[in-house]
């Protein structure tokens, strides 16, 4: 491992940066401390990692994605993703803003309550707030920048620990015992600036538990992302830990799903004969993206044409065609769909104001209502209405299937795709 050369940093006043913004913040605070004496600021002023070419503080190829977007491997490429994030050296043990405090005692204290829910919660905020590290550094609430100060303040254990003692606070569990709050610690004893690293657990990114979503705080911030187990490298010298201190236990305070619920299950869940949570979960997010009009009923939990076609309506809204939208989703149809990408069935781009097909129930006979009559004004602003003798109106009527028939003929389409009842293409082709 190349060793880190430390420059001396002076944050600029009008940078926006988060970097500066927390220096900043700091040396005010120690002004306030120091009664605004030079030397004590002089001695406060962070120290930060200068990146020289080869240092392990190269950035992560993954860099650019959201915190919350799963590693996608589609057609715009996914490779990238899954390179590994630098690890880097870590401060020891002292108290909040690096204080001597009580760090030590504390190694033999009662850890303080929490419940998995405030350790997430906790996480996220480093997260959002995407804190640097600077294993020199102490973020406003007094933790140092590095990971098991990160681990320390959402554990909240009032002072910043090192891979070296987290331990001391936890309980070793099993790989199978793992839940959303716990750790994986790695501690280099013969080398700690080795490769030494931990993560907050934070639920499995997929069925086979080969993968899990880590909260973390690597160079160059905090993140979340899917990573595999249990890390990148040195992932068999890992050792899964749960904290003393945790009160509740189980995850029915947390909202915490077992699974992450947004990772995209794998292949195996969809398609014919698949019955199961999933392919409920998949109806729904179509349902929301303008695809209601497929389901007769449910959706629900056994595959179904509809659940087909309305996953090739998707995909066929956001141009792809072939093997891209052959209607059985994979991780690039599933990321659009939970990240609310891409265009909704019926063209419109996501989160624009829906309107779209309100579903095949509308149009049939007996069927009456204000989509009947705006089906039918449609059909005559495009020219066919030729089988209206008055109207149109708000009850289905044969004029209105056989106006609706020669719409879908002038696409040149035949048999059933041309049967004189609306579904969202035929919608979107009328309305767009």
């Amino acid at each position: 491992m190349t060793v880190p050369v430390f420059v001396e940093f002076e944050p600029a006043d009008d940078c926006p940066c988060a970097g500066c913004a927390q220096e900043r913040r700091l040396l005010a605070l120690g002004r306030l401390r120091d009664g605004g004496h030079p030397a004590a600021h002089g001695a406060r002023r962070a120290l930060v990692l200068a990146a020289a070419a080869g240092t392990v503080l190269a950035g992560s190829a993954g860099e650019g994605l959201p915190a919350d977007v799963l590693p996608d491997a589609g057609p715009a490429g996914r490779a990238a993703a899954d390179a590994e994030p630098a690890t880097a050296p870590q401060g020891q043990v002292s108290g909040l803003y690096g204080g001597a405090g009580s760090g030590r005692a504390r190694l033999a204290a009662e850890p303080r309550p929490t419940t998995r829910a405030a350790i997430i919660a906790r996480a996220k905020t480093w997260i959002a707030a995407r804190v640097p590290y600077n294993m020199n550094g102490f973020w406003s609430d007094g933790y140092r920048e590095d990971c098991s100060g990160f681990v320390s303040m959402a554990w909240g254990l009032g002072s910043s620990q090192w891979t070296g003692s987290l331990d001391r606070y936890a309980v070793r569990i099993t790989k199978d015992e793992l839940k959303p709050g716990d750790i994986l610690l790695y501690h280099n004893a013969a080398n700690p600036s080795a490769g030494s690293h931990v993560t907050i657990f934070g639920g499995w990114a997929d069925g086979s538990h080969s993968k899990y979503v880590a909260y973390e705080l690597a160079p160059e911030h905090a993140r979340k992302r899917v990573t595999p187990y249990a890390y990148w490298s040195n992932a068999g010298k890992y050792v899964p830990y749960r904290y003393r201190g945790l009160t509740g236990g189980g995850l029915a305070d947390t909202g915490l799903p077992d699974v992450v619920a947004d990772a995209f299950p794998g292949l195996g869940h969809f398609g014919p004969g698949s019955d199961n949570s999933w392919v409920t979960r998949l109806g729904k997010l179509l349902v929301a993206r303008g695809g209601s009009g497929f389901y007769r009923s449910g959706p629900g939990p056994r595959w179904s044409a509809a659940d087909r076609d309305a996953t090739r309506a998707f995909q066929r809204a956001q141009g792809w065609r072939g093997a891209e939208a052959d209607g059985i989703p994979g991780p690039d149809t599933w990321a659009y769909l939970i990240g609310g990408k891409g265009r909704d069935i019926g063209g419109r781009a996501a989160g624009a104001k829906s309107g779209g097909f309100p579903g095949v129930r509308h149009f049939r006979p007996g069927a009456a209502g204000k989509n009947v009559t705006q089906l039918g004004r449609q059909l005559v602003k495009k020219g066919y209405g030729k089988h209206y003798l008055s109207g149109p109106g708000p009850r289905w009527t044969e004029a209105d299937r056989r106006n609706v028939e020669a719409f879908q003929r002038a696409q040149g389409w035949r048999g059933r795709d041309a049967d004189g009842y609306p579904g969202p293409e035929t919608w979107r082709r009328l309305f767009q």
